[in-house]
């Protein structure tokens, strides 16, 4: 050491054990502070400073050195300590090592609080002896200690997912060089391209340049270019097509009367991103490659049932056919495929039409959409039509009861015009390019080819295909569902040619005059099928299983449950002011529904169920027939009851039969307002509360008996005309009652026409 630098002597280097423990006589501490240069009454202690030096005299030398002290960090405390002003002689840095009961104080504060504030860390030192700033300091290096020890676990993390990774790279690549021609056996040869590939390569620039031009028509609809997409590579036949993945931004409310639920996923979805467009049309293109291509093809594809009466898919062709797409099945969903045609009274453009408009599909197929929305029009189409038209939308669909779940589904539908009188309208779930949570249902390429026939019919082919979580749905409805009886294509198709034929007879000039009761005023007619289409409509709306309404089980077992729930009506013109109770139930019946459904819309045999008539004489005043079928038809219904207080009731009533479904739905009316309607009036101002019955065949397997029906009775009555009133126990009582004595009656009289 040179000469004239002067240390404390219980701070030099060579009495100090790297423990800490006892070395020359002094004290073991876990305190100990080591400093180059200290001051004693203003003198530095020289290096030979005896070592029996006062007690006071080191407390007094501790203190000072204490009190000097500026930095710290977990372990140690880095200052440096001024001597003299003028002192011209370097000095050393200082280190104060915390106590062990300091350190576990602190540690265990930390773990509480690892951002103590001013009154915390003033309090702490307090505690602990310390200066605030050391103990802020020890907070600053421990959170900065810790951070770095996470940081390096995350490294080591991700080294080893590196090289993990670089693993299966190798192992591919070996896989790679070794593979062998499938045809001969041999090495593949680099380079060599088979007709196969050729041709998939030809279609895949033929499916590019479509996308260009979808995506231009696009553009010049958004006002911005749609541009940097990924393009479709030739397909690989191990694995699908891969999308990118995100997250929804933000989802603002979509409006209207009734709140969302938590599983609503129609009024929780918004329109697509920027950045996800470009994906959707190309997905919009490769299902509309898809939906064409399987509604053309045969076997091995489409296998024929037994009964040759329907088509069910091979599921291992399709995944070799169509290995792009939108993923793999989800756990625990089933696959729901079917294919159906039919030759509808419509022109072709005229049904496209119908099929791009939101508000006119849903109004058309309201036994099947119980609510539909468009939340974005990406392109509008070219020359004056849809040919090229793209739509984001959020559906809901829906069987006739209570007792099967409604399926929600957010896709896109597409629109391409594929010859001279071909179109084709496809849609595809785009869960995939947003994953949406609590989805039950994919819709893989869905939609109908339509053709032109002469004299303005159509012929349509309808393929459905989704992927469905269908635990929810009871156990009455079960082998209806999965028999593809519920959603599938015959379904769609068959409500399309009932509707057709409906519309049709809408139009109609040359209606016969020779039968009693026919309505033949033109514009009678067009506002008396208005006002029977909103009633079929609201009594849809109001008997499924939807995620806007909440069900009340009321009483019995099973099936056979009662359930109810209430509605206010304000502001309403086409329905009356107050407290509307629904009450609905489903049960099976061992009856053809053909037998159900005649004896239901038979007006003299409605005395044998209608509780409401008080047993008089049901008489039809007018019809409309709108369908082939004699069931097919709106009907104008007197009570002639010989309570007079009836006397001015109407009965408006609706029935419609398919081989899928059958519906007896009614309401009464008021006589004046009926007579404004059959002179053309307007149909709006009707006030009406729908009643009636839905009529489902079993699916084969109604309590082991087939060629049984699903019947669900609904009944929607107003409790009270106030709709800030409570409703009653005793209202909720009478509509129970009422409900479970017309199941009784219509069991009872079935059952003699079926001995």
């Amino acid at each position: 050491m040179p000469a004239g630098i002067m240390t404390p002597a219980r701070n030099m280097p060579s009495m100090i054990g790297r423990n800490g423990n006892n070395v020359g006589g002094f004290v073991s501490t876990s305190g100990l502070v080591l400093s180059q240069s200290s001051m004693m009454d203003g003198q530095l202690l020289p290096l030979d400073m005896p070592q029996n030096t006062s007690k006071s005299d080191l407390a007094r030398i501790r203190d000072d050195d204490f009190d000097s002290a500026t930095k710290s960090d977990s372990d140690n405390n880095h200052e440096l300590v001024s001597g003299d002003d003028q002192d011209p002689r370097p000095k050393k840095k200082r280190y104060h090592r915390h106590t062990q009961h300091q350190i576990q104080e602190m540690e265990a504060f930390f773990k509480e609080c690892p951002h103590p504030d001013d009154k915390q860390r003033k309090e702490l030192s307090r505690e602990l002896n310390l200066e605030p700033l050391q103990v802020k300091f020890w907070f600053q290096n421990k959170r900065t200690q810790m951070k770095n020890q996470h940081e390096r676990h995350e490294n080591t993390q991700l080294r080893t997912e590196n090289e993990k990774l670089r693993a299966d790279n190798m192992r591919y690549r070996e896989a790679l060089s070794n593979a062998s021609c499938p045809n001969c056996g041999g090495p593949t040869a680099i380079g060599e391209m088979s007709f196969d590939e050729h041709h998939l390569r030809l279609e895949n620039a033929r499916l590019r340049e479509e996308i260009d031009r979808i995506s231009a028509i696009a553009a010049k609809y958004i006002g911005k270019p749609v541009v940097n997409y990924p393009l479709l590579s030739p397909p690989v036949p191990s694995r699908p097509l891969e999308l990118g993945m995100g997250n929804f931004g933000p989802q603002p409310g979509l409006g209207g009367d009734i709140h969302a639920s938590p599983g609503d996923l129609i009024r929780s979805i918004s329109g697509p991103i920027e950045a996800d467009k470009p994906m959707i049309i190309e997905l919009a293109v490769a299902a509309m490659e898809e939906l064409t291509r399987m509604a053309q093809m045969g076997e091995p594809l489409w296998m024929t049932s037994l009964d040759g009466s329907t088509h069910v898919l091979n599921e291992d062709e399709y995944l070799r056919t169509f290995p792009r797409g939108i993923g793999p099945k989800p756990a625990g969903f089933k696959c729901e495929a079917s294919r159906e045609s039919a030759v509808v009274i419509m022109n072709h453009i005229n049904l496209v039409e119908i099929l791009m408009d939101v508000n006119q599909w849903s109004t058309l197929f309201s036994g099947i959409v119980s609510r539909a929305m468009t939340l974005e029009v990406l392109s509008t189409g070219v020359a004056g039509n849809y040919n090229g038209a793209l739509q984001v939308m959020t559906s809901e669909f829906q069987v006739p009861s209570p007792l099967v779940p409604t399926r929600e589904s957010y896709y896109v539908r597409y629109c391409k015009q594929h010859g001279d009188g071909t179109w084709a309208v496809v849609d595809v779930s785009l869960d995939d390019v947003r994953p949406t949570p609590g989805v039950r249902c994919r819709r893989r390429p869905s939609g109908c080819l339509i053709q032109e026939m002469p004299n303005g019919y159509s012929k349509v082919t309808w393929v459905e295909h989704v992927e469905v979580d269908d635990r929810g749905v009871h156990n009455l409805y079960k082998q209806l569902v999965s028999s593809g009886q519920a959603f599938g294509a015959k379904r769609w198709v068959t409500t399309l040619d009932r509707q057709c034929e409906r519309l049709a007879s809408a139009m109609a000039t040359n209606i016969s005059t020779g039968d009693v009761g026919v309505i033949t005023n033109q514009e009678g007619r067009k506002s008396m099928l208005k006002l029977a289409e909103r009633m079929v409509i609201s009594f849809c709306a109001g008997v499924s299983a939807s995620t806007t309404h909440t069900w009340t089980t009321l009483s019995g077992t099973g099936a056979d449950d009662v359930r109810v729930m209430t509605r206010k009506s304000i502001d309403d013109p086409g329905r009356p002011p107050g407290i509307v109770l629904s009450a609905a139930t489903s049960f099976w019946l061992p009856v053809p529904p053909k037998t159900i459904f005649d004896f239901l819309r038979d007006e003299n045999s409605r005395s044998e169920w209608d509780i409401l008539s008080n047993g008089g004489v049901v008489q039809e005043m007018a019809h409309i027939a709108n369908g082939r079928d004699t069931g097919n038809c709106v009907s104008l219904l007197r009570v002639n009851s010989t309570n007079s207080s009836q006397s001015n009731m109407l009965i408006l009533q609706e029935s419609c039969t398919d081989p899928t479904v059958s519906f007896v739905i009614y309401a009464p009316v008021d006589i004046v307002a009926m007579n404004v309607v059959l002179n053309g009036g307007d149909p709006d101002y009707v006030a009406l509360l729908p009643s009636g019955f839905a009529i489902l065949p079993d699916g084969g397997g109604g309590e082991g008996v087939s060629g049984g029906s699903l019947l669900t009775v609904a009944f929607q009555i107003l409790v009270d005309s106030v709709p800030t009133a409570k409703l009653s126990l005793g209202s909720v009582a009478t509509v129970n009652n009422l409900i479970a004595c017309t199941v009784e009656r219509i069991k009872a009289s079935l059952s003699c026409e079926a001995a």
